[in-house]
């Protein structure tokens, strides 16, 4: 019976990522093999990769209760718009626009977490007014100062090969060596370091894994590494957004559960009222969340800046609503206080995997939007009922009810 109840507190505890491999293997069917082609995994990774790093400003935001920011999207059109202006149109040097755009970034933060944390204004209130006005703002400089209402920045190869392209890339079908054992050196630390979470955690007397559990959570974890590492090699090497996404989920990861600032996020989101009288300075904690947002929403920017090449009044439509959904999806409370990068990963990869697959099936865009929003429903359910011990025949209508 204990052997029985591990295993389904372990199914339960990764339920989103067993939903991932079940959905992945779907794809893998309906698309005859096509999703698991080197080329596609390179796919998934630059066209997702301002989910990965808005989902982790968006977790630290959530984490404080639930809040979110709904001017991310816009903003990254208007800064976009901003970038353009100054690489193009005034002929700025890459990294004095670089600069510019994180202190505009970082300008916008402070004001955000200043209203919010200060001001008591709702976060969604004051996010909505950014959602509303950031995306005229950037249409109207960007009209202004193109026929097109479009800023090209093709001609800027050293922004380009800082926020796009590859690591030490070669040409598809080459096999890329340094990506290989790139990817052996990180299965490598990933098991050691796995193993030496748990060993700490034994010497200081808490709860840990067992050793079988340990061993089969490394292999997995290498596992998915090499082969990862193994298709980007096939399709010429590490993709540099990918450097950028495992750089912020590392760091992020760190911060969230080693650190007593990443503690108090989870404090503050748990009782913001007990954590207030325990000495932890909350309006601080609301303030770095929505900084941290907008710094992290800049260098999405940069990315998506470098990816299309051009500055338009389009980028970062419903990036806001995708880096929500990714939070939910990977198990981030609605209420806030509960959440983890790694659970945001897999939320992020399983839409990232959805809308892959049916892009590759010929699906109707419009018909993707609806099978995402039953998705974060579905999460958003699975989230509130596995905290409840659910008669779930009191929930049938024509039921035996006790």
């Amino acid at each position: 019976m204990k052997n029985k109840d591990s295993f389904v507190s372990v199914l339960k505890k990764n339920a989103m990522l067993v939903v991932l491999v079940i959905v992945y293997l779907f794809f893998m069917i309906q698309t005859k093999g096509s999703i698991f082609q080197p080329a596609q995994f390179k796919a998934l990774i630059d066209q997702n990769a301002y989910v990965y790093i808005l989902g982790v400003g968006m977790l630290m935001c959530m984490l404080t209760g639930g809040n979110i920011d709904l001017s991310c999207g816009s903003f990254v059109c208007l800064l976009g718009a901003i970038g353009g202006l100054l690489m193009v149109k005034l002929g700025m040097s890459t990294g004095v626009a670089i600069v510019l755009m994180l202190l505009v970034g970082i300008a916008y933060g402070c004001l955000l977490g200043y209203l919010i944390a200060y001001i008591n204004i709702p976060p969604w209130i004051a996010t909505l007014a950014g959602y509303l006005a950031f995306r005229g703002l950037g249409t109207s400089i960007l009209s202004n100062n193109s026929s097109t209402g479009s800023i090209s920045i093709g001609a800027k190869a050293d922004f380009l090969a800082i926020f796009s392209g590859k690591i030490f890339g070669t040409k598809p079908k080459i096999f890329n060596w340094p990506c290989m054992i790139a990817g052996i050196v990180a299965a490598v630390i990933t098991v050691v370091v796995i193993f030496t979470s748990r060993a700490t955690k034994l010497r200081k007397g808490y709860a840990a894994d067992s050793f079988s559990s340990t061993v089969v959570k490394s292999v997995l974890s290498a596992a998915a590494i090499l082969l990862v590492m193994w298709k980007l090699s096939n399709a010429g090497g590490i993709p540099t957004p990918l450097v950028w996404v495992v750089a912020v989920v590392l760091i992020y990861s760190f911060i969230t559960s080693k650190t007593t600032l990443g503690r108090h996020f989870y404090i503050v989101g748990g009782n913001k009222e007990a954590a207030r009288m325990s000495g932890v300075n909350t309006n601080k904690i609301m303030f770095l969340a929505y900084l941290n947002m907008a710094f992290l929403t800049s260098i999405t920017t940069m990315m998506v800046l470098a990816r299309m090449t051009a500055a338009n009044s389009t980028a970062g439509t419903n990036f806001e609503m995708d880096a929500i959904s990714a939070c939910v999806v990977g198990g981030v409370s609605a209420s806030g206080g509960a959440g983890s990068v790694f659970g945001m990963v897999i939320g992020a990869t399983l839409i990232g995997v959805i809308n892959l697959g049916m892009s590759l099936m010929g699906i109707d865009a419009n018909w993707q939007k609806v099978v995402k929003g039953v998705v974060l429903l579905g999460a958003v359910a699975f989230d509130i009922l596995g905290k409840q011990n659910i008669n779930w025949k009191a929930l049938l209508p024509f039921g035996k009810k006790n």
